[in-house]
């Protein structure tokens, strides 16, 4: 009996003694904070790809070559080919692209004595091989590029009057500096437009007075294209 006594008399000091130690803090090991979990981006640039593009021109062939010429514009339509790197949001890349061209211009003008001379200048083919800087904005990129540009540019006279007609062709070597926007529509498909601005050398043509002139060529571009990412 005294046995239960005892036992009855010290509960309530033990329940006192496990309210007052479960204030105590805890005096264990902390827990580890939880790992932090990296995002990947939703879509990255990195990668090769192909295209097609096209959109129009419209150039000058210097104050001579204007006057003698005219203003060429016209329609162009080719293919592209690129690669592209991206580290965090800045991509990086090489793009390059052969297009097709009807960026001409016809004159007539009178040269002494009295002749009526048709002239016309012609851009056939352009190509341009640039590297890409852009800053991406998950599937859109806004990007500048810059780097080399050749066109085939054809120049004819005829001199109605004196029967007298002159053809030159020359592949012109130039630089090409622009810029422009990508979308990417899907994993594999983007889109863009961009600006190019192109300058190419400058050669005399047609030896012979009174039609020799300074054969200057410049073109702007605006172009639409769109790629496929493998």
């Amino acid at each position: 009996m005294r046995t239960y006594r005892l036992a009855a008399l010290a509960l309530p000091f033990l329940a006192v003694a496990s309210a007052h130690a479960a204030d105590l803090p805890n005096r264990g090991f902390a827990s580890a904070p939880a790992a932090a979990y990296y995002t990947p981006p939703a879509f990255a640039w990195t990668g090769f790809y192909v295209g097609l593009n096209g959109g129009y021109g419209w150039g000058s062939l210097g104050n001579i070559g204007d006057t003698t010429f005219g203003k060429p514009s016209g329609f162009t339509l080719g293919g592209t080919v690129g690669y592209n790197y991206q580290i965090n949001q800045f991509v990086i890349g090489v793009e390059g692209d052969l297009n097709w061209t009807n960026i001409d211009s016809t004159a007539r003008t009178l040269v002494a004595p009295a002749s009526t001379v048709v002239s016309t200048a012609g851009v056939n083919w352009m190509g341009t091989l640039r590297a890409r800087v852009g800053f991406s904005l998950d599937r859109a990129l806004i990007f500048a590029t810059g780097g080399y540009a050749g066109a085939s540019l054809d120049m004819k006279y005829n001199d109605l009057t004196l029967a007298v007609a002159g053809k030159e062709s020359s592949w012109r070597n130039g630089w090409v500096v622009g810029g422009g926007i990508e979308y990417a529509f899907t994993n594999n498909i983007s889109a863009k437009t961009e600006y190019l601005y192109t300058s190419f050398a400058a050669q005399n043509v047609f030896g012979a007075t009174p039609y020799v002139t300074r054969g200057e060529l410049s073109v702007s571009l605006v172009r639409a294209g769109v790629n496929y990412r493998f």
